[in-house]
């Protein structure tokens, strides 16, 4: 697969994620994403389990509109890649809610790429 298909194929499941996030349709989309032992680090500080990322996003606003910046993969091997961006994301208002460095590790399970971890790390203003 060539590198462009590649990035094109993993930032279409992270935009189906945001977009999830903005229809309030997160814990839909993470519950079918997420392997079993997958864990979403935030940048609050927590450290979320699946089950714990489909209850938390029961409960979450959802976003207004978001950007993903700067994508890139990283090789992590033949079935493992991770894509790194630059996050922005809107709640209400017009000042960004959310800046932050996001990492998706993926996995290829069944002929389908699925989510490991996702990782968020703050920008200082």
């Amino acid at each position: 697969m060539a590198d462009t298909e590649l990035l094109n194929e993993l930032l279409g499941l992270e935009r189906a994620g945001w977009d999830s996030l903005c229809k309030s349709a997160g814990a839909d989309f993470y519950g079918s994403m997420m392997t079993g032992d997958a864990v979403m680090v935030l940048a609050h500080g927590m450290v979320l389990d699946r089950a714990e990322v489909i209850a938390s996003l029961n409960d979450s606003p959802p976003w207004r509109t978001y950007e993903i910046r700067d994508p890139r993969v990283i090789d992590a091997g033949v079935d493992s890649k991770i894509l790194v961006y630059t996050g922005v994301a809107y709640r209400e208002g017009d000042k960004p809610a959310f800046r932050g460095l996001m990492s998706s590790v993926y996995v290829r399970a069944g002929g389908e790429w699925k989510l490991v971890l996702y990782q968020q790390t703050p920008i200082p203003d």
